[in-house]
């Protein structure tokens, strides 16, 4: 991709990557990567977890360099090669772009998939963090700061005030104070790594409107997901990376077929390759009039239950769906199973023995695992050892008179990683430095590893390209044929009604009802989710946003709570 392509939509080139190479020890993340993007365009970028999107990504937002190739952007308007000032002349011009500044002087922001923002600052002070403006005096004007932070907050149609904290929004919501600050920067390029991730459908909608007055406005974005169906909404061009290698450029009216066969190299026949069982076994769970109770608004207003009167069991051979909308309460129900979270009645039964509340240990030792939302936060030590992460929860079992057999945790190790077909360059390797996908096998192979009986998995898939979440309903398939169970959690609702034996769907912190896979529809669950269970407060009767800056927001369907 050497040349100006005219029959591409969009404009003027604003930025192009010619043959690029980046090798980190043992792994070469790139391998003579090429693109192009032009004002007006949304280039969508698509692969693998592992395909070289976020090395990429990071190269142009200024945090790796390039060992081979080239990076040329347009540097007329305001920017100039190695950051300095441009002479005014519009065209190509190879930049070195060695830090965020440099990026930001060349007019490229870049929205990660991994927040980047400050806890303990408000809303408005994240968005300006280092671009404060000023007064006279040169201190820091802070009532101009809120009202530019306000109109921007405006026009990601986000109703916060800039003067909240960002450690009481949920993950939704902090998603777009990263599009609000990527917008303050008024940057001509644009990279959006999985930006509708976390967000509901309705936060989509919102979103693509703004990414489709940017792209009127002339800016050029990148644009990075593993929804197919998002590629023909939004996109003009799609460039496909796979094994470090950009294999092909495509229309964005591309079949997802072909998109899928592009980016794993081989046909995936069957997206949800769920193998029902003839006949479930005995139960393995059961959760009988769980209930935690709500904190009442700062005014005083009582607030509805975070769950109430949950009764259900889960199967040995089962893969069960948990649904519901935004606030529903399926993270808060699955965290209080596993005793992460309190609760204030009701049991919890593995195997027919009740286990003490809120014990973690407790659960683990009689076989359930939990695979969080959160992989990086609640299910990752991330500077430590693929090893160390694998083998964390049977740590006990390893140990012998005070000594850790590290001999065997190895060669477990390596049989599970290899089972799962993780990308690395040794078992070695930090699990910090993966990505997001392998991130997310090395979670549930320690769970493997443990010999968990009942797995609980929520937000499997997220973030995850579709090879590998093929990969993730395979491994589904063989726990259950192996006699274990699965209690699901998913945003994505074809997902839980391709692969749940039964669907329990939950509206307002209640069971609203269960349906078995013949009868769940999309209708049929989205009718329950939405249905106001009797004795239910009102939607949003004493809701208030998470605080807990573990947990800084639940999972629902398509988003997270907030």
């Amino acid at each position: 991709m050497t040349g100006v392509n005219d029959d591409v939509p969009g404009g003027r080139e604003l930025l192009r990557v010619e043959g690029v190479t980046k090798s980190f020890p043992g792994v070469r993340a790139l391998d003579g990567v090429d693109l192009s993007l032009r004002t007006g365009e949304v280039h969508v970028l698509l692969g693998e977890n592992g395909a070289g999107k976020s090395t990429l990504i990071k190269m142009l937002s200024g945090a790796h360099r390039p060992d081979e190739g080239r990076i040329l952007a347009d540097c007329g308007a305001d920017g100039g090669t190695n950051g300095a000032p441009g002479s005014g002349a519009q065209g190509l011009r190879e930049v070195h772009i060695r830090s965020a500044q440099d990026a930001e002087r060349l007019g490229i922001a870049t929205i990660y998939q991994e927040f980047n923002l400050v806890p303990g600052l408000t809303v408005a002070e994240n968005i300006f963090l280092g671009r404060q403006p000023r007064t006279a005096l040169g201190l820091v004007d802070r009532k101009t700061m809120r009202a530019r932070a306000a109109e921007l907050l405006r026009r990601v149609r986000l109703d916060v005030s800039p003067s909240t904290p960002v450690s009481e929004l949920g993950i939704a919501r902090l998603q777009m104070v990263e599009i609000a600050k990527a917008l303050s920067l008024e940057a001509r390029v644009l990279i959006m790594d999985e930006p509708t991730a976390v967000l509901t459908s309705d936060e989509v909608e919102t979103l693509f409107g703004i990414v489709r007055e940017l792209r009127a406005d002339g800016v050029g974005i990148i644009f990075i997901t593993h929804h197919l169906d998002e590629i023909g909404a939004l996109g003009d061009r799609v460039t496909v990376l796979r094994d470090g290698r950009s294999v092909d450029e495509v229309p964005a009216s591309t079949d997802e077929e072909e998109l899928i066969r592009l980016m794993v190299g081989r046909d995936i026949s069957e997206q949800y390759p769920r193998t029902r069982p003839d006949a479930p076994g005995a139960p393995l769970l059961r959760v009988r009039g769980l209930t935690r109770h709500g904190v009442r608004s700062s005014k005083g207003s009582p607030a509805r239950p975070a769950f109430e009167g949950i009764d259900f069991e889960v199967r040995a051979g089962e893969v069960v769906g948990l649904a519901g909308l935004v606030g529903a309460g399926r993270t808060e129900v699955a965290r209080a199973i596993f005793g992460v979270d309190r609760y204030d009645a009701g049991t919890v039964e593995v195997g027919g023995t009740e286990l003490a509340r809120g014990d973690v240990r407790a659960a683990m030792r009689a076989g359930l695992g939990l695979v969080p939302e959160d992989r990086k936060g609640q299910g990752l030590v991330l500077d430590a050892s693929l090893q160390d992460n694998l083998t964390l929860a049977r740590l006990d079992r390893d140990t012998r008179r005070g000594l850790v057999d590290r001999g065997g945790q190895r060669r477990e190790a390596a049989a599970v990683a290899g089972q799962l077909k993780v990308r690395m360059s040794g078992l070695g390797q930090s699990a910090r430095t993966l990505s997001g996908g392998n991130q997310q096998k090395i979670v549930i192979g320690k769970w493997l590893l443990a010999e968990t009986r009942l797995l609980i998995l929520d937000e499997p898939t997220r973030g995850i390209d579709v090879g590998a979440k093929v990969e993730i309903y395979q491994l589904i398939n063989e726990l259950t044929a192996a006699g274990c169970a699965v209690l699901m959690i998913s945003s994505d609702l074809p997902e839980i009604l391709g692969m749940s034996d039964r669907v329990l769907v939950m509206a307002q912190g209640r069971l609203a009802g269960e349906l078995p896979a013949a009868e769940a529809t999309q209708d049929a669950v989205m009718e329950l989710a939405v249905r106001s269970p009797k004795g239910a407060a009102p939607p949003d009767a004493g809701h208030t946003p998470s605080t807990n800056k573990n947990h800084p927001g639940q999972s629902a369907m398509e988003g997270s709570d907030d």
